[in-house]
């Protein structure tokens, strides 16, 4: 279950969330500026609240009222933005590997055989299609083994066909990894696919 309970205001736009969100794949959907990014940063420990309190199950990340903040390496958050950012001076393997966590548990074969990117490993990151760079993002969130994994509009710069060919790939990220997700897309049909509940925000605040 994750806990979210917190109010984050930047200049004039004010962000008021009290929500439990379960297992699963929950999707955030609203118009430009409604806070969905927002949210997702303020869970990834980017952006500080004014008050309230973030949990994953019984793990605290932040409670304004005991002073606890803590920084974004220790939230055990996976975060694949709208930019994937793969460090172009490194091919497939060492991006993917750049951010394992030390004593975590999934395995590297295991991570890259799922989302099929095991032919991949040796390729640089200049000569990946966009649909790869996306499934290369999501293997690197994932060797953080996160305990919930953030998703800032990952295929806002797929294709169509290529977005119907990446979505299952989320999928096994529940199913098999039971890995919770909170997915934001402005794309409706893309929602309908995956979320198991849709988040309907307006103006910072759930409608």
């Amino acid at each position: 279950m994750i806990h979210l309970d917190c109010s984050l205001q930047q200049g004039s736009f004010l962000l008021e969330i009290n929500q439990q969100l379960p297992s699963g794949i929950t999707a955030l959907f609203g118009p430009s500026g409604a806070g969905k990014t927002t949210i997702l940063d303020a869970i990834a420990g980017l952006r500080t609240p004014s008050r309230g309190r973030i949990a994953i199950g019984e793990r605290v990340l932040f409670e304004s009222s005991r002073g606890t903040n803590l920084p974004p390496h220790q939230r055990h958050v996976g975060y694949v933005p709208q930019d994937v950012a793969l460090f172009p001076h490194m091919n497939v393997r060492r991006n993917v590997l750049f951010g394992r966590r030390e004593g975590q548990r999934l395995e590297l074969e295991t991570v890259v055989k799922m989302l099929e990117v095991t032919d991949l490993l040796d390729r640089r990151v200049p000569d990946l299609s966009g649909g790869e760079r996306q499934r290369v993002a999501l293997a690197r969130a994932l060797m953080s083994a996160p305990e919930l994994l953030l998703l800032d509009e990952p295929l806002a710069a797929v294709d169509v066909e290529r977005r119907r060919r990446i979505l299952p790939y989320v999928l096994r990220v529940r199913d098999e990894l039971r890995i919770p997700v909170i997915y934001v897309s402005h794309d409706r049909d893309e929602i309908d696919r995956i979320a198991d509940r849709v988040l309907v925000l307006e103006n910072g605040r759930p409608i």
